[in-house]
């Protein structure tokens, strides 16, 4: 496998990050569009991570810090480079980007009937809070 490149998303990433989402079966969510991403770009420009191989964006993750939490969304990482570190590159470089910024607890959106998905974060280390439910609108 070529090396991994990890860096910020930039603007014109945009289109690249949203085809990465549909081929890595990314859970659609009503912000999976061009004007959601260039929002969360204009306001966090290091927010969105994304990962590289031969210059083609093989991985993506949302690293959000709100000044209080800090929060892991949208982890996606392209088929054939799955299994191969990618994952766990960008949350290393996730956890490192909101370690920095300050903050001291981190929470972890995960699709819970994604097998593949919980057993990544499971063998991370990170722990599955079952006693907490969560709400969304939008």
């Amino acid at each position: 496998m070529s090396p991994i490149t990890i860096r910020a998303a930039g603007p014109a990433d945009i289109a690249g990050v949203l085809a990465l989402w549909r081929r890595a079966d990314a859970e659609p969510t009503s912000t999976d569009d061009a004007q959601s991403l260039r929002q969360l770009m204009a306001h966090d420009p290091s927010a969105l991570l994304l990962a590289e191989s031969e210059g083609a964006l093989v991985g993506s993750v949302v690293a959000g810090w709100d000044g209080w939490r800090g929060s892991i969304y949208r982890l996606a990482v392209a088929p054939p480079f799955r299994r191969h570190g990618v994952g766990r590159r960008l949350v290393g470089a996730a956890e490192d980007r909101l370690a920095a910024a300050g903050a001291r607890r981190l929470a972890a959106i995960v699709v819970e009937h994604d097998a593949s998905a919980t057993a990544f974060w499971d063998a991370r280390g990170w722990e599955r809070q079952t006693a907490r439910l969560r709400y969304v609108r939008g």
